[in-house]
């Protein structure tokens, strides 16, 4: 990657997005256009929720590619890692105009060195985590940006807040190794173990991805890493005795320092808890703990930011009731915990959870948030190579669930089917370990299943990376309109 390629001037110049509905697609493109650049793009004609996002901006876009969309006067052409600039036509023909291209990690990455970087990295709770910083900047009303990977209710229901130039925190992935593209002042690092195994080989490769991106960081660097992860600790360790120079800062119920996680307590709506160095409690309503964990990296960061940029930044430090209120009043990102609202007395939500770690405690979480509720989990696995390799982790994660629905693995254009893993593997792994678990191929065969046993009291939760969500989102329109479910057993 050439960083110099990324245009010097972002406003009034035109940027051409292909793949522009993506998350973080989407996200960079909102960033930009709020820095006064020229936006458009492309994207299939599928609708996403970033549709609305961009319409809502009044950010242009072609619905379907084709080489004759793409402008000739755009300063920079970023693409989606979906769509491979060697085939597809709108790439092509960007190279035959001589425009600059890059990857969204890429451009991303570039436009991160304008400005001190923290970067939020880890398997899980990068976007939870990144959303909860970002609530904190713009309580604390610091001169700083962000960007999450989904929409965040901190900022309005987009996914960046642009409160100034003086710092850009942004979640970075480790897909690919896509993080490499960045060199961050400041690290977050939550959560290190097998995941991507269409990529990675195993945890080690994946841990040395870890090690590679921390060895980017800036001389005396902080990493802020969660003392309650092995693979965090590893990570922090390792490149503590390669890197003397970094300031590891652990964070969690069993780090030392500031950031120490305890007093927790559990009630029916909030977790309560305080942070050893600050003389504040602590409320997130928000469920589970790792959410706890993922709030005291926020504070740690953003703690840090103040006083390393204590020259620069106009706002002095500010104090702990301070933080405590901006945790107490966020209320979460699109597809992380998401409540879509209440319909016959159930509960309908979301969650982006697509790994045995994070479905165990998405749905631990919600058991001790909603003790008198049952829970009907919906789940679609994400990838032949995750399902297959973590089959059992998979299988014993839905403990906490009173009822499980299954379907086929959601497949993804990067991978083929090599192993002949299936959905209904799954479905026999995880009935024998939990009998009232149920099967239906395709996701929307199970609608009529769930309208007659779902009742009032229940809390019904879509899980996963696929299009599952779907299901969640139509039981709760027809409900909430009053169409009959039939008779609930």
């Amino acid at each position: 990657m050439n960083a110099d390629a990324f245009p010097k001037e972002i406003k009034n110049h035109l940027f051409y997005f292909v793949g522009i509905k993506g998350t973080g697609m989407a996200a960079l493109a909102e960033l930009l256009f709020r820095l006064g650049a020229k936006i458009t793009g492309s994207d299939v004609a599928d609708t996403f929720y970033t549709d609305g996002v961009l319409r809502n901006l009044g950010i242009p876009f072609f619905e379907g590619f084709d080489s004759r969309q793409v402008p000739a006067d755009a300063v920079l052409v970023v693409y989606s890692a979906a769509y491979p600039p060697d085939k597809h036509p709108e790439l092509l023909r960007a190279g035959e105009l001589g425009l600059p291209l890059m990857s969204y990690a890429e451009a991303l990455g570039a436009f991160s060195r304008r400005m001190p970087f923290a970067g939020i990295a880890g398997v899980h709770g990068k976007t939870t985590t990144t959303a909860l910083a970002g609530a904190l900047v713009r309580e604390l009303g610091l001169a700083g940006s962000v960007l999450a990977g989904s929409a965040v209710s901190s900022f309005d229901g987009y996914s960046t807040w642009a409160g100034g130039d003086e710092f850009f925190i942004a979640e970075t992935c480790e897909y690919r190794r896509n993080f490499l593209a960045f060199r961050p002042r400041w690290i977050i690092l939550t959560s290190v173990e097998e995941d991507h195994l269409d990529y990675f080989r195993d945890y080690e490769d994946i841990r040395g991805a870890f090690l590679e991106y921390c060895r980017n960081m800036e001389h005396a660097g902080a990493l802020i890493y969660c003392a309650d992860d092995r693979g965090a600790c590893e990570v922090a360790r390792g490149i503590c005795r390669e890197r003397p120079d970094l300031r590891p800062i652990p964070y969690g119920r069993t780090a030392g320092g500031g950031y120490c996680v305890g007093c927790v307590r559990e009630e029916p709506g909030l977790t309560a808890f305080r942070l050893a160095g600050m003389d504040a409690d602590f409320e997130i309503r928000i469920p589970g703990l790792h959410t706890v964990l993922n709030a005291a990296a926020a504070v740690a960061l953003v703690q840090t930011i103040q006083t390393d940029l204590a020259k620069t930044l106009p706002q002095k430090p500010a104090g702990a009731e301070l933080f405590a209120k901006a945790i107490a009043a966020f209320r979460g990102s699109k597809r992380r915990s998401e409540i879509l609202g209440e319909a016959d007395g159930i509960l309908f939500m979301d969650d982006y959870a697509h790994h045995p770690t994070a479905l165990k405690t998405t749905l631990r979480g919600l058991r001790s948030f909603y003790p008198g509720r049952r829970i009907v989990a919906d789940f679609m696995s994400h990838t032949y190579s995750r399902t297959a390799a973590l089959l059992d982790e998979f299988a014993a994660s839905f403990a906490c669930a009173d009822l499980i629905v299954l379907h086929k693995i959601y497949a993804s254009a990067r991978e083929t089917n090599r192993g002949g893993i299936s959905g209904k593997d799954l479905f026999e792994k995880t009935r024998k370990a939990h009998p009232r678990a149920v099967y239906f191929e395709e996701v929307m065969d199970a609608a009529p299943y769930l309208k007659s046993r779902l009742k009032a009291g229940d809390l019904f939760i879509t899980l996963g990376a696929g299009d599952n969500w779907q299901l969640g989102k139509k039981l709760f329109d027809e409900l909430r309109g009053g169409i009959s479910r039939g008779a609930a057993s």
